[in-house]
């Protein structure tokens, strides 16, 4: 250690200051945290890119300061698509330490990762009063039935209005309208289901009526529109 010629000079004083660090929420204990094997929990964070053309969302499992579950949700962004792929391989098995300082590829990716890690090493995770925290594997529940992102997707012209083309229940197949041209329903294909149907040997055109169906005021409409070509 290289001391100035400042300090040398300066005589020795006692310091009776050594409260530690206060103790933060972790998977239902008090702790305190000085390593960073003493940081666990289970959260999400969301990222973006410097031109914001694109964002992610991540999810991390630390459990002992050891990253063992990531799951990566990108939009937007086309290559942020392949980035999240090399993430996915680059994150799990390394110290949270280890992650912010690793290039995830993608900006999105890094931004989100630092968000997380501010949440996790303050008590701020998800799970910070669940005893014993979730399970590895948990941050697929957040996918559902196919296991596939929740995806919102609108789109509106001042001219010609709203239209509906993938929501919570899926691809929207058609937009249900009033006498006023308002939208009061639609139908929806869920595209994870259908294609588990499919992969478990359902004709493919049984798996789309199968997985396929309708929200509001559907029936009875006074008109039907295709929302990506009428």
């Amino acid at each position: 250690m290289e001391y100035s010629k400042e300090i040398e000079n300066m005589c020795c004083l006692a310091n009776n200051a050594k409260h530690g660090p206060a103790p933060i929420p972790e998977e239902g204990e008090w702790v305190k945290a000085k390593e960073v094997s003493d940081i666990s929990g289970l959260t999400h964070g969301i990222g973006w890119c410097a031109p914001q053309q694109g964002a992610c969302k991540l999810t991390l499992n630390v459990k002992n300061g050891i990253i063992e579950e990531c799951l990566i949700e990108t939009i937007g962004c086309s290559g942020m698509t392949h980035s999240a792929s090399m993430a996915a391989e680059i994150l799990t098995g390394k110290t949270i330490l280890e992650a912010l300082n690793t290039d995830l590829v993608c900006d999105a990716i890094n931004t989100a990762m630092r968000e997380l890690f501010l949440q996790i090493v303050y008590g701020r995770t998800q799970t910070a009063f669940s005893e014993k925290g979730l399970p590895i594997g948990a941050g697929l529940e957040d996918l559902g039935k196919g296991l596939r992102s929740q995806i919102g997707t609108t789109y509106g012209t001042n001219k010609k209005g709203p239209r509906y083309l993938e929501l919570a229940e899926g691809y929207i197949t058609k937009l249900a309208l009033n006498d006023k041209d308002e939208i009061v329903g639609y139908s929806f294909v869920h595209l994870g289901k259908m294609m588990e149907s499919i992969k478990k040997g359902v004709a493919p055109a049984d798996a789309l009526k199968k997985a396929s169906g309708q929200y509001g005021q559907f029936d009875g409409a006074a008109k039907y529109i295709d929302p990506r070509n009428e």
